[in-house]
């Protein structure tokens, strides 16, 4: 039975549609549009500044919202966090169609990138708020799924604007990737006011009032923190999760991020590149609806696992196999399969393990070990790509955290089982 949504329901999932636009467009369009900007670069120092742009942006987000995020828990704060971030992202967004410098341009995209994923942190913490636990794997699942087809829209759109602008309109086809920001700025936007007007947060921390309640309400925070780790501590369910997230999620995140530039640095055309992204759209649609249907039946953990283990098989195919156009696309495919589904059951399986009245300090740890994760993926693609020269050598690199990840994940699977 097809899962019917509450109006909180659908305008949360609303919020992925529209931010994913963006996150296709980064991982697709921007690198080959920096790529093109950053003329006198060779392959492996692409690669390697693109890699150091998500680390710097990853680091900053995982620095910010442990804290954030513990404030974001006060009655009503935690659309406004939301919201100045989105706002924040939203102006960069656009502002990326300015021409500029590949340095300059590269700034701009960074800090973009904070804002978008900071939002996305308290759209995380959001789930806990429009959902019930019993609903919480479809509910997420919906979103990425939703995010996915939801997304090709605007980007089949600034696709047949750079390849028919030239030639149909006689535009300039820098120019006309530099409008895709625009078209993928506004679509964010439309899919974000119905959240922004609807939500209501159920669950939160009681606030102080007054000039003494706000230095006493940020004395709380830090005390809470503090107090949170070691809850994080004891609770050895959450604890192993948490590390095995921060291994397994480093793969899924540098291999999204990373995928067009590694294609890009191998010489594969940037048509079949961003084709073939389009494709990891659609099957990614089906494929996350699935895994939100089969962790009802097989359990959520079960279905992180062998997700995480697709990926090590991912990696390897990268790192050994991709050499042409072909390979890309049966990569692409692969990914799509799988990528949904870890996400949404990760983000799902967190919010039933912790209290709902402490959601966005807790999805800020989870931010931390997540971002951090990201921060030592790329990093580590950008120090073995600039040691050996070969960016395969850099993608193969990330296998060996999967790996941690998954063993981490079937201990944690062992000790439930143990417990039953």
């Amino acid at each position: 039975m097809a899962l019917k949504y509450t109006k909180m329901e659908r305008n949360w999932v609303m919020y992925d549609v529209g931010n994913s636009a963006l996150v296709l467009l980064n991982t697709s369009i921007v690198p080959i549009y920096f790529n093109a900007i950053n003329t006198g670069a060779s392959s492996h120092e692409m690669v390697t500044a693109w890699a150091n742009a998500q680390t710097i942006a990853s680091l900053v987000v995982a620095l910010l919202m442990p804290i954030l995020g513990s404030l974001a828990d006060y009655a009503g704060n935690k659309i406004k966090f939301f919201t100045g971030f989105f706002l924040t992202g939203l102006v960069l967004c656009l502002a990326q169609a300015i021409p500029m410098a590949a340095l300059p341009f590269l700034i701009v995209y960074v800090l973009c990138t904070i804002g978008l994923n900071s939002s996305m942190t308290f759209y995380d913490a959001m789930l806990t708020d429009v959902t019930t636990d019993e609903r919480m794997d479809a509910v997420s699942s919906s979103g990425y799924a939703w995010g996915y087809v939801g997304s090709t829209l605007p980007f089949i759109l600034c696709i047949a604007l750079i390849f028919g602008g030239p030639s149909l309109l006689g535009l300039d086809m820098m120019f006309c990737t530099r409008m895709t920001f625009v078209i993928t700025g506004l679509w964010w936007l439309a899919f974000t006011i119905p959240l922004l007007r609807t939500y209501q947060q159920r669950f939160g921390k009681t606030r102080e009032g007054g000039a003494a309640g706000v230095l006493h309400n940020i004395q709380k925070t830090c005390k809470g923190l503090w107090d949170t780790m070691r809850r994080i501590a004891a609770d050895r369910v959450l604890l192993v999760f948490m590390i095995a997230f921060f291994f397994y999620i480093d793969g899924v995140h540098t291999v999204i991020s990373m995928a067009t530039s590694y294609g890009a640095s191998l010489g594969i055309d940037s048509t079949q590149l961003v084709l073939a992204l389009l494709v990891t759209q659609f099957v990614a649609f089906p494929s996350a609806i699935a895994y939100g249907k089969l962790a009802g039946r097989h359990g959520t953990l079960r279905m992180i696992i062998v997700a995480v283990a697709a990926y090590v098989g991912i990696v390897l195919f990268a790192a050994f196999f991709l050499k042409s156009a072909v390979e890309f696309w049966i990569l692409a495919v692969l990914v799509g399969m799988f990528q949904g589904g870890v996400q949404a059951l990760s983000r799902s399986y967190f919010g039933r393990l912790i209290p709902k009245e402490r959601a966005n300090e807790y999805y800020g740890f989870f931010d931390i070990f997540g971002r951090y994760a990201s921060v030592m993926g790329t990093l580590l693609v950008s120090i073995v790509t600039s040691l050996t020269h070969d960016p395969s050598l850099g993608v193969l690199s990330i296998g060996i955290l999967l790996v941690v990840g998954l063993g981490l994940l079937v201990k944690l699977s062992r000790m439930q089982t143990a417990n039953v």
